[in-house]
């Protein structure tokens, strides 16, 4: 009778998989930045990439919420609202550093959209 301890030599070998070190890596490796066809400056790219990113954390933000709101409060250590304004911020902070390693990819696609609109705006104008 085989079991998964007689198997586990052979999986011994296996490397775990590489990931990209940051966001900027998986950017360039998925080459997301080559969607502009120079209509738009580098400086407006970097803005758009900047306000995406921005919009991502706030996202993500709104997604950590609710995770805090069911957790009870320590009488001992806390409490009122100095714990209210406490876990908001640490929510935010969460959320800086979720996004920070790479986040969720919403930033490339809302990055991708807002180039798209801004070249538009730039070939009707």
């Amino acid at each position: 009778m085989e079991t998964a301890l007689s198997h586990a030599g052979s999986y011994a070998s296996l490397q775990a998989p590489r990931l990209p070190v940051s966001a900027d890596a998986m950017r360039r490796a998925a080459g997301t930045d080559a969607v502009d066809d120079g209509k738009v400056g580098a400086a407006t790219r970097e803005t758009l990439r900047k306000k995406a990113s921005e919009f991502e954390e706030v996202f993500i933000g709104q997604m950590l919420t609710p995770l805090f709101e069911g957790i009870e409060v320590d009488d001992t250590f806390g409490g009122g609202h100095g714990e209210e304004m406490f876990r908001s911020m640490l929510t935010q902070e969460y959320a800086k550093q979720v996004n920070r390693r790479g986040g969720f990819g919403l930033a490339d696609s809302v990055y991708r959209e807002l180039l798209r609109a801004q070249e538009m705006s730039h070939g009707q104008g």
